[in-house]
């Protein structure tokens, strides 16, 4: 998509859609640059469609030759903030692609450096679809072309493309079909990030058990597919600012193993490799931004899978950082995959690592499907992150790690259960995963809620999000 600024007058832009911002009351003032009748009657319409600036709300009508563009559409921006205007952005690039509108204008008025990255990542998040299995002649165009008018901060655009990217190659990672995205297709997707000047290594599965990580280990052995863990590195050219670690959970397919999942229960659970699909989106972000901070993205790529291999209930693995955990549930394998890869993050010498995760559906009862769960016993950590995602307008409540409920993981035989109950289910997971990670400040997102919708949202199209790597790079870059 190319990104452009006009100073046209309004009326005169011939595209295929015309946006105008409107905030909270100003309707007619907002739609005065189109001239007296012109605005009248468009104002009049608006009304019928009880438009009236309330944030993303949003109707379009042809413009019947009255103005050079093809539509004209009316969109709220409710106060003006950030986020509401990556929303209203975001709803118009919505729009635009159910029309098939490949040249969009964007009249909101002047934006800052900060209001012009969120209506990039607005439109960005919007126009996305993932249509490759629909037939040629059922896609919509995408949009080709996407112009301000008004003032607005260029160089913003650079960060806004580079986090819309990131999210874009997530969404594309989780919303592929299990047949095309499995443990080594996911490894070569991060791979393929070498091109952009990471460092990426792949251990296949004979390494994995070699190295002693017997929770991937344990995990993928059920699926003729072998699992891999990758390691991404970025590395600035100078000293770096900081050097920080994300590590991300990465179930291809998730079958809950010999504790099977009901079919529906299994329907989407290709998203359940959201966490390390954030990781390399996050990564390919970084690497375009190129930061004088070290990161490191990490994760474990595995099949959940049911054969005569496959790891059983009563089992008791030991783990990469020698602690031995019971298997009660072979459904909750996410931990026992992230377990091995934080305590290899943990080994690097960091400053803090950030875990992703589809980890459990009691952060979804918890807080739905709007919010991550956060946890984190370090504050300083905790709030960066918090700061970030507000920023990002993505929704993360931080939630209690109450150490009393360890007893919850107590095991017969070894270290610890991998499942604590039916009780504080998203804590327990928490904590279990507090058990790999020995002295960096680190913070553990729970994305079972935002990661997938199978419905559209705002302007999300159903499938993946591309959940928290916009708060992730805007972390990192803090």
């Amino acid at each position: 998509m190319e990104l452009l600024t006009t100073t046209a007058s309004l009326a005169g832009i011939d595209c295929d859609l015309l946006a105008i911002g409107v905030r909270q009351g100003q309707l007619d003032a907002a739609l005065a640059v189109l001239g007296a009748d012109l605005a009248s009657d468009f104002a009049a319409a608006a009304r019928l469609d009880e438009l009236e600036g309330k944030v993303a709300t949003i109707a379009a009508w042809p413009s019947l030759g009255r103005l050079a563009a093809t539509r004209l559409a009316v969109v709220g921006l409710g106060e003006g903030s950030d986020d509401e205007i990556r929303r209203a952005a975001g709803a118009v690039a919505s729009l635009a692609r159910s029309k098939g509108a490949a040249r969009v204008v964007l009249a909101f008025g002047e934006l800052d450096a900060s209001r012009s990255q969120a209506a990039v990542e607005g439109v960005e998040a919007g126009r996305y679809r993932y249509d490759g299995y629909k037939a040629a002649d059922a896609r919509k165009a995408d949009i080709a072309s996407l112009a301000f008018a008004g003032p607005v901060q260029a160089q913003a655009f650079t960060r806004a493309r580079a986090i819309a990217e990131g999210q874009r190659l997530a969404r594309d990672l989780v919303n592929g079909p299990p047949a095309d995205i499995y443990p080594e297709t996911l490894a070569d997707a991060a791979a393929e990030l070498a091109a952009m000047g990471l460092t990426v290594e792949v251990w296949d599965q004979d390494r994995i058990r070699a190295e002693g990580m017997g929770g991937i280990t344990a995990v993928g052995q059920g699926s003729p597919r072998g699992a891999r863990f990758v390691h991404m590195r970025w590395t600035p050219s100078g000293a770096p600012r900081r050097r920080l670690a994300l590590v991300g959970k990465g179930v291809t397919f998730d079958s809950g193993g010999l504790s099977l999942k009901p079919s529906a229960g299994m329907q989407t659970m290709r998203c359940d490799m959201a966490g390390s699909a954030a990781v390399i989106g996050a990564m390919r972000a970084i690497a375009e931004l190129q930061p004088d901070v070290e990161v490191h993205g990490i994760f474990g790529a595995v099949e959940n899978m049911n054969d005569g291999n496959a790891y059983k209930l009563g089992d008791i693995l030991r783990m990469y950082n020698g602690k031995t955990v019971e298997i009660h549930n072979t459904d909750a394998e996410g931990r026992l995959v992230l377990a091995d890869c934080l305590t290899y993050a943990d080994r690097l010498g960091v400053e803090a690592i950030v875990d992703l995760a589809t980890l459990t559906g009691a952060a979804v009862v918890a807080l739905g499907s709007d919010y991550t769960a956060l946890f984190s016993p370090d504050d300083a950590l905790a709030n960066n992150l918090l700061a970030s995602a507000q920023d990002a307008g993505e929704g993360l409540w931080r939630m209690p790690l109450n150490e009393g409920y360890k007893d919850l993981l107590k095991a017969e035989w070894g270290t610890m259960k991998n499942v604590g109950g039916p009780e504080a289910g998203s804590i327990t997971a928490a904590l279990f995963l507090k058990e790999f990670v020995e002295a960096t400040p680190w913070a553990h997102l729970d994305i079972a809620g935002p990661a997938f919708r199978d419905k559209a949202w705002r302007h999300f199209a159903p499938g993946g999000t591309g959940a928290m790597v916009s708060t992730l790079v805007r972390w990192i870059l803090s």
